[in-house]
């Protein structure tokens, strides 16, 4: 089971936009992740008029390191470290480190 899963809120802790809270949107890998308007970068493109896009500079997020991020908590509005907790029927869920709630309610 990972750490991070898509749709989770996180708290970027490291980097140009320490602080920023986004949804992850993809996990790609075991080592990074797409965040919803986080590590925004430039890109510059040319005009296809095969495929019908105009050139130009658009913005597209690109991928951060997981160990970059925390996972927002809403009792303690800050971000926190991601522990597992194995219930009695079996079943392995994720749980806040500070407080032991657990992240995944179904």
């Amino acid at each position: 089971m990972k750490k991070f899963r898509k749709g989770d809120d996180v708290v970027v802790l490291t980097g140009r936009d320490k602080g920023k809270r986004g949804t992850i949107l993809s996990v790609l890998d075991t080592e990074r992740a797409l965040v919803d308007n986080v590590n925004v970068v430039k890109k510059h493109t040319k005009p296809n008029p095969n495929k019908g896009e105009t050139g130009g500079i658009i913005s597209k997020e690109s991928p951060i390191q997981i160990s970059n991020l925390g996972i927002y908590n809403p009792n303690s509005k800050k971000a926190d470290r991601v522990g597992f907790k194995v219930l009695e029927d079996g079943k392995k869920v994720r749980v806040f480190r500070s407080d032991g709630e657990m992240i995944d309610v179904g």
